[in-house]
């Protein structure tokens, strides 16, 4: 069967894996959202995935995001995004306020899951259970996000240093369009020389980005 989009593939992971807590006596909740997204510090945090409490949520559910940018090998990625599913719906299972605690362990162990709990891996038992369930699922419907790659996004301008020149001797220094409208222009360091002038300020010029 192939799934529409990454979402449908993950519910029916989901879905899939609903037995195995059910036989931990750890049932799944019945409101639960699963996507292939960001988690809360975004691109540059370092959690692989994240389950959001059902009481943060406007109509009950727990939230769950799974990165996109992992770097998993194409055959293999199916399997670890299953496993990183399970352990964040064991967080769903167990109650968030239980952490990574007694609880927790003992759900993910009974699934297969190995390590330590914080960062549990795929152990044989469940690459084992989750392998029919994957096959149902078909093909995962993603390809990693490489986030290390050149955005294509429009830059930030970088704020333009304005030329500012001493008619007496010459004598040339830049500054930022900020200090020239707080400030003025500064003095050439010249006795008598006086006051330098400077570029013409456009109204129109994009400060964003002063001192990257």
């Amino acid at each position: 069967m192939t799934q529409d989009n990454r979402e449908s593939w993950l519910n029916r992971v989901a879905a899939g894996m609903a037995p195995l807590f059910e036989a931990l006596e750890s049932p799944l909740p019945s409101r639960v959202r699963v996507a292939i997204g960001f988690t809360s510090r975004g691109a540059k945090g370092k959690a692989i995935g994240e389950c959001w409490d059902n009481r943060l949520s406007a109509d009950g559910h727990f939230e769950i995001f799974i990165r996109p940018d992992l770097a998993h090998a194409p055959d293999a990625m199916p399997a670890q995004i299953a496993a990183i599913l399970a352990h964040e719906l064991v967080h769903a299972a167990v109650g968030i306020p239980a952490g990574h605690g007694k609880a927790f362990k003992r759900v993910a162990l009974g699934l297969g899951l190995v390590g330590p709990m914080r960062a549990t891996t795929p152990g044989e038992a469940f690459l084992a259970a989750v392998a029919p369930i994957l096959d149902a699922a078909g093909p995962l419907p993603h390809a990693r996000l490489d986030t290390d790659g050149e955005s294509t996004a429009p830059r930030k301008q970088k704020t333009r240093m304005l030329k500012c020149e001493c008619a007496e001797c010459g004598y040339t220094v830049r500054t930022a369009r900020k200090w020239l409208e707080l400030a003025g222009a500064p003095l050439c360091p010249i006795e008598d020389h006086g006051q330098m002038s400077h570029e013409p300020l456009d109204d129109d010029e994009d400060e964003e980005g002063e001192g990257e």
